[in-house]
C-alpha cells in the first residue's frame, strides 16, 4: 500500500463516537504498527486519526483538535521532531508523547526541546504507553525507565539539524535527503523550485557539505531518514 495514500486514508478511521472518552490521534510510518496501536487503545480511548507521516498529522490534528498525539520520530516528509513543533500552532492544547525506537539521550532531550510531555519507547510493554497517555492527561511528564532525561535550556541547539538552521531548511534538508526533486518539494512547501535549489544550497554550505550522499548520510545520523 502506498504509505503516502494511507497518511490519508486512515484519517479519522475510529473507534466510538463517544465524545467523553479521551481522543487520540496517532502518527507512525509503519502500518502494522499503526493498527497493532489502534487495537491496543480502542478499549479505552477514542481513535480519531491514524497517519503514516508527519505533513499528514499536523493537518489531522489541526481538523480533528485530539486530547493526545502519539508521533513516531522518524516519518516521511515531515520527522516527529518537527511535526510537534507545527502542532503547537495547529493543536496547541493536545498532549504529545513520542513512541519510537531511539532510546539515545539526545533525542529524548530533542523531543521535549519539541514539546513533548511524554517520550515511550517501544520496546516498552503495551501497559507502560497507557499509563503514559492517563499521566499526561493528568498534566503531568511520562519518560519510559532507564532513559536519560535532564531538562538542560539550550543543550541541543544542534541536536536535529543543527541550530544554524531554519525550520524551512530542516524541511528541505529532509525532502532532498529522500531523493525527491526540486520540483516535488517545491509542491509539498508550496515555494517555487528556485526557492527550493536556494534552500539547498544554503544548507549545504552551513552544515559544510557537498553532495547528495553526504547530506543524506547527515539526515540519517539525526534522525530525519531511518538507516539505510
Amino acid at each position: 500500500m502506498n504509505e503516502d495514500a494511507a497518511s490519508h486514508a486512515d484519517v479519522g478511521a475510529d473507534a466510538s463516537p463517544s465524545r467523553a472518552r479521551p481522543r487520540v490521534l496517532l502518527a507512525d510510518d509503519h502500518t502494522l504498527v499503526r493498527e497493532g496501536l489502534v487495537r491496543l487503545l480502542a478499549a479505552e480511548l477514542e481513535i480519531v486519526g491514524a497517519v503514516a507521516d508527519g505533513r499528514a498529522l499536523v493537518a489531522a490534528a489541526e481538523q480533528c483538535q485530539p486530547d493526545v498525539v502519539l508521533v513516531d520520530v522518524t516519518m516521511p516528509l515531515l520527522n516527529g521532531f518537527d511535526a510537534v513543533r507545527q502542532l503547537q500552532r495547529a493543536c496547541p492544547r493536545g498532549r504529545i508523547i513520542f513512541v519510537t525506537v531511539h532510546a539515545e539521550p539526545d533525542y529524548v532531550q530533542e523531543a521535549f526541546r519539541a514539546g513533548a510531555h511524554g517520550y515511550v519507547v517501544k520496546t516498552a510493554a503495551s501497559s507502560e504507553l497507557l499509563v503514559a497517555i492517563r499521566k499526561v492527561l493528568a498534566g503531568g511528564t511520562y519518560v519510559s525507565p532507564g532513559l536519560v532525561y535532564e531538562p538542560r535550556p539550550g543543550a541541543l541547539e544542534e541536536g536535529l539539524a543543527g541550530g544554524e538552521l531554519s525550520s524551512r531548511q530542516r524541511e528541505v534538508l529532509q525532502l532532498v535527503a529522500e531523493g525527491r526533486p526540486a520540483r516535488e518539494i517545491g509542491d509539498i512547501l508550496g515555494i517555487s523550485r528556485k526557492t527550493v535549489e536556494f534552500h539547498k544550497a544554503r544548507l549545504m554550505r552551513v552544515l559544510g557539505l557537498r553532495t547528495v550522499a553526504e547530506l543524506t548520510r547527515y539526515a540519517v545520523e539525526h534522525g530525519l531518514l531511518p538507516g539505510r
